[in-house]
């Protein structure tokens, strides 16, 4: 292995964390770009593309293993150009490779993302995903990998064109047609969806896979909203809304969500969401504080809103910036060892707090029984229920509660003086805005204003620092702004604008969404069969264009997007966006017929274009209009936005110009293109929209 320090390579001069870490290693790593290119062409060498991120524990085996041991890194410098690239800054180069993969080896994508490219054209030819430095579980040895695929590419230039060429057309053959525009948008993939979730749903622990088991937001929200379209009728789908909280409890309970700072890792290793994958990601939390303040508002369960809070207060500690802006994710490793931040020694614990807390931390989080991560230590996982314990010893469940949180707070306390997990502290956009529409609706759903604000000062930051001249930068760090920012960052950003404005209005933050918006249509969408490129038109040109309408780890862009454009059109009354969002599900269609499932955002985008969204404006003296914000923000109502203007608000557009206060508050609710006349009592307004008659 090579020494820290003697080394100093191309990535030297990045903002990436993740390409920082490895612009020490003896491999002499090119950035994406034509430096790079010119190089491989230059020299006749193919491209060895490594791609990966900062929070991820296989690529830095990969990396210790391989990239930083001075014969291996010799082997590669001698034999290819050597490209690494951070997934999470370059979505679009993962996304086109990682399909490209899967043809290649129909196998399963994932990173490390390890692929060899023609130097002339960057096509693969061959790939996979981590490489073992010698032969073991049927991988061959990576350096001799290195020698045997160099031999080939040399000796089979011909087959390796004709292979290209096939993968050429595939990629060409991956855009289905529209569907017809006497095609009937309908709600058959909503029924379909619903019945594949059930069939797949495990009804002892929840969750819709098996091992290794995540979260899937999307899944749970579709049940959520199954549930709520039926609820005011005479037969509620009381199955989808068991599916979506017994999920949300059995996850809330288990190791995947970090019981003593609050907050999710990325996946579940087992099917009882117990021993997590230890990263923890922007991407993820934030979709689920949405959904558990959400879930709150549904049920009340008090489980619910304790985890959103945890979420929201964990974020907000340690993942915010002081200038605003949210961190991207903390590593599973510290001290070199996945999880070693997170486990315990029953000795430990034992000693850090009295006997009685002892004695219920250890019956409800599993002390009590034998260790549950690698064979010697505790990673806290719930097994008994608080009500449980306090009847087996004859107290109050409060009690139970009180001891059990002060015993975790010592832990805490304990644990934060460990070596933390390395912080990958770029800022990205689309994650960012994730996080920003969470904080948005726990804000609401939870009467917590604190959560606004933290939402409306990564906002501000993200305006200030990485929008210029009309449009978006994708990432930022250490004062650096740069790469052109991609459709996921537009439409998740103008998205999470709606939901902020809801909280409190903010006429530059509505003007802003529209420019967003207007972005996304001049620059991504496409005019001739309708959707949305994943790049813009302006983007660096890359052996593919995609334009994806399923989700994988985030949700679709081209679902956002329908929403966003219906959502808006309908509150500016403006044609063109709802005429942009019909023409998407329209191109999506052929997929939401074969496979619903895989587009759950799509879905609630299709939801709302056969059931539009119900806008309610309010008007009034700011003060007076307080108790009405309030009483709508009771109950689940996903269909439905609030938006409460002062009287005194200025540079509102026509739509809402119009609606204006009266003596007192006043309320516009609008049903798609439709406003009613408006409602001048709480009363009134409660009694329309089907709330229970509020106690004021």
């Amino acid at each position: 292995m090579s020494e820290p320090g003697t080394h100093r390579n191309r990535l030297a001069g990045e903002t990436s964390p993740y390409l920082l870490q490895h612009a020490r290693n003896p491999v002499d790593w090119h950035p994406w770009g034509p430096e790079a290119f010119a190089a491989a062409r230059a020299s006749g060498r193919p491209i060895l593309l490594s791609i990966g991120y900062s929070a991820c524990h296989w690529c830095h085996v990969m990396a210790h293993e391989s990239f930083e041991d001075e014969a291996t890194a010799a082997v590669m410098n001698r034999l290819y150009v050597n490209v690494k690239v951070d997934r999470e800054e370059r979505p679009d180069v993962d996304r086109i490779y990682q399909i490209a993969q899967q043809l290649l080896t129909q196998r399963g994508g994932g990173w490390p993302l390890t692929l060899f490219l023609t130097p002339d054209d960057q096509m693969p030819f061959f790939g996979g995903t981590y490489f073992p430095p010698l032969p073991r579980h049927g991988l061959p040895g990576f350096r001799d990998l290195l020698e045997r695929v160099s031999a080939y590419y040399h000796a089979h230039q011909d087959e390796i064109r004709t292979q290209n060429g096939r993968l050429r057309e595939v990629f060409e053959s991956l855009a289905t047609p529209p569907a017809s525009s006497a095609a009937v948008l309908d709600s058959r993939p909503l029924a379909a969806a619903r019945a594949a979730l059930e069939e797949d749903f495990d009804s002892q622990f929840g969750g819709f896979t098996p091992a290794p088991k995540f979260p899937h937001p999307g899944y749970i929200e579709r049940c959520l909203r199954a549930w709520s379209q039926t609820a005011a009728g005479p037969s509620p789908d009381l199955r989808a809304l068991y599916m979506a909280t017994l999920t949300l409890t059995r996850m809330a309970e288990g190791g995947i969500c970090d019981q003593v700072g609050g907050g999710f890792a990325r996946y579940s290793v087992d099917a009882w969401w117990m021993i997590p994958h230890f990263e923890k990601m922007l991407y993820d939390n934030g979709p689920l504080l949405a959904l558990y303040a959400q879930a709150w508002a549904a049920t009340g369960e008090p489980l619910f809103r304790r985890t959103a809070l945890a979420a929201a207060a964990w974020v907000r500690a340690e993942m915010q910036a002081p200038d605003g802006g949210f961190y991207s994710s903390l590593d599973a490793d510290s001290e070199g060892h996945e999880g070693r931040y997170y486990v315990w020694e029953r000795s430990a614990v034992q000693a850090l707090v009295p006997e009685d807390q002892y004695r219920d931390l250890s019956r409800r989080y599993g002390l009590d029984r034998p260790p549950n991560f690698e064979g010697h230590y505790w990673h806290l996982h719930a097994f008994r229920s608080v009500e449980d314990i306090a009847a087996a010893d004859g107290v109050a469940p409060a009690a139970v509660a009180d001891r059990i949180d002060r015993a975790l707070a010592a832990l805490g306390e304990v644990r934060s003086h460990r070596v933390r997990p390395g912080r990958d502290d770029k800022i990205l956009v689309s994650w960012n805005a994730l996080m920003i529409r969470g904080l948005a609706i726990a804000a609401r759903a939870l009467d917590a204003p604190e959560l606004a604000q933290s939402a409306g000062k990564a906002l501000e930051f993200l305006r200030r620092a990485l929008w210029s001249n009309g449009r978006l930068y994708a990432t930022h760090k250490d004062g650096r702004s740069h790469l052109n920012a991609y459709l996921d960052d537009y439409v998740f950003l103008a998205d999470a604008v709606l939901e902020l404005l809801q909280c409190r209005w903010n006429s530059s933050d509505l003007a802003f969404a529209v420019e967003l918006s207007n972005a996304a249509l001049e620059h991504f969408e496409d005019r001739q069969v309708g959707g949305f490129w994943f790049t813009a038109d302006d983007a660096e040109p890359l052996m593919h264009r995609s334009k994806a309408y399923s989700d994988d780890a985030l949700p679709s862009g081209n679902g956002v997007a329908v929403r966003l454009l219906a959502r808006l059109g309908h509150l500016l009354g403006e044609p063109r966006y709802l005429d942009a969002a019909e023409r998407t599900l329209r191109a999506a269609w052929p997929a939401l017929e074969q496979h619903p499932r895989g587009h759950t955002a799509l879905l609630d985008a299709l939801e709302e274009h056969l059931q539009p969204v119900q806008s309610v404006i309010l008007r009034g003296a700011q003060g007076a209009l307080e108790p009405w914000v309030r009483a709508l923000a009771r109950g689940y109502a996903p269909r439905r936005m609030v938006f409460a203007i002062a009287d005194d608000e200025t540079g509102l557009p026509p739509g809402l110009a119009t609606k204006v206060g009266r003596a007192g508050p006043v309320a516009y609710v609008c049903e798609g293109t439709h406003c009613e006349a408006p409602l001048d009592s709480l009363a009134a307004l409660s009694e329309r929209l089907g709330l229970n008659r509020p106690s004021d």
